[in-house]
């Protein structure tokens, strides 16, 4: 899961949960054996079926100034998530221009290996034709 994602996931869960949720996780996580409550034991789905339907609270909506700031914190994660994708982006193409590099100045010595044998060759059979001529001059002559 990538830090942005995870860092909006968090955020919006930030924004959804109300100070009283968030003390009674922390009263819940500090008793060590599950006991119920006779909160929880009130909401529990057998006693839901005998009780009256309850109304519910719309969800609170954070405030404008709690928005811009879950916005710049998500912003200056997301860029940090950026730049930071950017930099290996760069890194990796320095490492491919340098191989690139390195075979071109291989491949460069093997042509300049390539045409020195065939000037070598060319030399090569030019003085088998002189040495043919002298032969066949020796021999018609």
């Amino acid at each position: 899961m990538s830090r942005y994602v995870q860092m909006t996931e968090e955020l919006s869960m930030a924004g959804k949960l109300t100070p009283l949720s968030l003390n009674k996780k922390a009263l819940n996580n500090t008793k060590s054996p599950k006991q119920t409550t006779p909160h929880e034991k009130e909401h529990s789905p057998a006693n839901q079926e005998n009780s009256p339907p309850k109304k519910k609270k719309p969800p609170s909506k954070p405030s404008t100034s709690e928005t811009a700031d879950l916005f710049e914190v998500a912003s200056a994660g997301a860029s940090r998530e950026v730049s930071l994708m950017f930099s290996k982006f760069a890194q990796v193409l320095s490492e491919r221009a340098a191989a690139d590099t390195s075979q071109m100045k291989e491949l460069e010595g093997i042509l300049a290996e390539v045409q020195n044998l065939e000037s070598h060759l060319k030399e090569k059979k030019k003085h088998l034709r002189q040495t043919l001529t002298v032969i066949s001059d020796k021999l018609l002559g």
